[in-house]
């Protein structure tokens, strides 16, 4: 009976330490993304920027997509043999042109909202936060060292777990990947840090 009461306390502390970690998560996003340049490493603008639109424009229309190219040039809904064929002349293609992954929204399809964008990056960092508190709040950790470094490690277990992907199979730039998973790590550093702030003074869950 006499740890049920430090348990209720230690749960008692999840969210103001989820919210206080997603503020500090949020705080660093924002100054890595817009005073520093790991917000835009790796990405560049085209060139002959209006005639690449009007070819896109014309080609994709309002067919608002996530395109790869080149393709296996069998259709939306080849079969298993068509893909296995199609497999086989990929190698030819990327040795003869161009390569990579297109996010196309059609004209009139997407506006820039600030207030929109940055409310749900908040959301979904405090999301974040107070699903890592609460992994943290499940373990005997007790040491504030201990505490930052079990949402450390979390940090890079999400940040590997796309963005390497992303690189391996879509070529995503190495100085994006690499600069992206830093963003993460570290705001999942900060998470940490103020974890361990608010659960300093909390006994460890019963076994």
């Amino acid at each position: 009976m006499s740890d049920r009461p430090e348990t209720r306390m230690t749960t008692t502390r999840i969210i103001p330490a989820g919210v206080l970690g997603g503020i500090a998560m949020f705080i660093w996003t924002s100054i890595a993304h817009m005073f520093l340049p790991l917000g835009h490493a790796g990405v560049r603008e085209l060139p002959n920027e209006s005639a690449i639109l009007a070819a896109l424009q014309t080609n994709l229309g309002d067919k608002s997509s996530l395109y790869l190219f080149p393709g296996l040039g069998v259709g939306d809904n080849p079969t298993r043999e068509q893909m296995n064929e199609g497999m086989k002349h990929m190698d030819e293609k990327l040795a003869s042109n161009p390569s990579g992954l297109l996010m196309y929204h059609a004209k009139g399809s997407r506006s820039i909202s600030m207030p929109k964008l940055l409310t749900i990056e908040f959301a979904t960092e405090l999301l974040e936060a107070i699903l890592a508190v609460f992994l943290l709040a499940q373990t005997r950790i007790a040491s504030f060292g201990g505490r930052v470094g079990f949402v450390f490690v979390a940090g890079i277990l999400a940040a590997i777990a796309t963005n390497v992907s992303y690189w391996n199979w879509y070529g995503f730039p190495c100085v994006y990947t690499v600069a992206y998973m830093f963003t993460q790590i570290v705001g999942f550093l900060c998470i940490g840090l103020a974890a361990a702030l608010v659960l300093r003074k909390s006994a460890p869950p019963a076994a």
